[in-house]
């Protein structure tokens, strides 16, 4: 019994993700190398090309990854370590599911207050804290923010109905 608990537990091994995160790299290595030979990977009559060192530095990306896809790949799989179980994956989704959210409502609600909802949202819903505490800190920090960027410094930063409404 207490086996298929621990199985239940698991989620997908080490291995396969050593696999799948060399395979991304290799894949990402292949389109530095395939961009920066569109720029001129070669050496010019001038110097190196635009893309000549970018192209050597995918190369080595390329190579020391298609090594740890093979390593691992030539691992046998009996036994593996488990790389997440389902209570730390399922922590991992608490932060990124509501992160999403965030960076999607800021193109409808701008920085500022998207900022605002996100932080109340997580003082409550992940720290427990009670609302006066959080509201201070939840109107404060964007506004803060919000002075600093946009008066201070005059960096426009995604604007929302409330900036909107104050003619910014």
């Amino acid at each position: 019994m207490a086996h298929d608990l621990d199985r239940s537990e698991n989620t997908v091994s080490k291995r396969t993700m050593e696999l799948v995160v060399a395979g991304l790299f290799m894949a990402l290595a292949t389109l530095i190398m395939v961009d920066n030979w569109r720029l001129g990977a070669l050496w010019q009559e001038d110097g190196p090309g635009a893309g000549y060192f970018p192209f050597r530095i995918g190369v080595i990306m390329f190579v020391v990854s298609a090594i740890t896809f093979v390593i691992h790949l030539r691992r046998m799989s009996g036994g593996e370590a488990t790389f997440v179980d389902r209570s730390q994956l399922r922590q991992v989704f608490q932060v990124l599911v509501p992160t999403i959210v965030f960076v999607v409502s800021i193109g409808f609600l701008g920085i500022y207050l998207a900022s605002a909802i996100f932080i109340l949202f997580f003082m409550r819903w992940l720290g427990k804290y009670p609302f006066y505490k959080i509201l201070p800190i939840a109107v404060l920090t964007p506004l803060f923010l919000f002075v600093m960027f946009e008066i201070w410094f005059l960096v426009p930063l995604p604007k929302g109905p409330i900036e909107a409404a104050l003619g910014y």
